[in-house]
């Protein structure tokens, strides 16, 4: 859950946030990118066998990843604007309680549960009578720039992770060579993922995380087209 602190609400005006997308959530966009096109292509292969051609898969992976880039996109914008209204709901809150309880508990769900059980009494309503005092409180969520921009680049995210998967079906004319090795780009694709995401998240054993990022997308994979996905 977002709290009032951390979404776009208390920003000012004509201050850029430093990143549109953490690296976080850079590596799940693309993580998600290839989910779909690697579903796509084993499915389409799995349903039709031969009788695929490379042309078809091509169009198929990039239609499906603009499609879902498109989508993720809008829904990343719902988030946005769902977010910060609930920023400036739960910090009016803050301002109108008169329940202390309620005010500290508004205030540590600002922060990480290990850092909000460190602050005092004192800092606690140090920090909730500094928000309260904020002037110029928006009436309304909206969307800003930023929030446009980033949800750009989750679609371009979706879509351009497409790109290195679907050459082996453009540059190969046997149509299973050509899955075969797009479905194997993929997979080099989702380890180079889970190794990035190792070096963020975790910091150390990272090719550990890009061999588990290859099974769970194969899992997720199977599981997709199990279902029917």
């Amino acid at each position: 859950m977002t709290s009032f602190f951390s979404g776009p609400t208390l920003e000012r005006p004509g201050k850029a946030r430093e990143r549109l997308l953490d690296p976080n959530e850079r590596i799940a966009e693309i993580l998600f990118g290839l989910i779909m096109v690697l579903t796509l292509t084993c499915s389409v292969s799995v349903a039709t066998g031969d009788q695929t051609t490379t042309r078809d898969l091509i169009i198929a992976a990039l239609g499906c990843n603009f499609a879902w880039g498109l989508i993720d996109g809008v829904f990343y914008l719902m988030t946005s604007f769902g977010e910060r209204g609930r920023n400036i709901l739960a910090l009016e809150r803050l301002r109108t309680t008169q329940n202390v309880d309620e005010a500290r508990a508004l205030v540590a769900d600002a922060f990480p549960p290990l850092i909000a059980s460190l602050l005092t009494p004192a800092e606690f309503e140090r920090i909730r009578g500094a928000l309260a005092a904020m002037p110029d409180l928006p009436k309304h969520p909206y969307l800003t720039k930023d929030d446009w921009l980033a949800a750009l680049g989750v679609f371009l995210l979706v879509f351009l992770s497409t790109l290195p998967v679907v050459i082996p079906l453009w540059l190969i004319p046997d149509a299973t060579m050509a899955i075969r090795a797009s479905n194997a780009v993929a997979l080099v694709m989702l380890f180079l993922a889970g190794y990035a995401f190792g070096r963020y998240a975790m910091r150390r054993r990272w090719w550990a995380t890009g061999l588990a990022m290859v099974v769970l997308g194969v899992v997720l994979v199977a599981i997709t087209i199990r279902l029917g996905g």
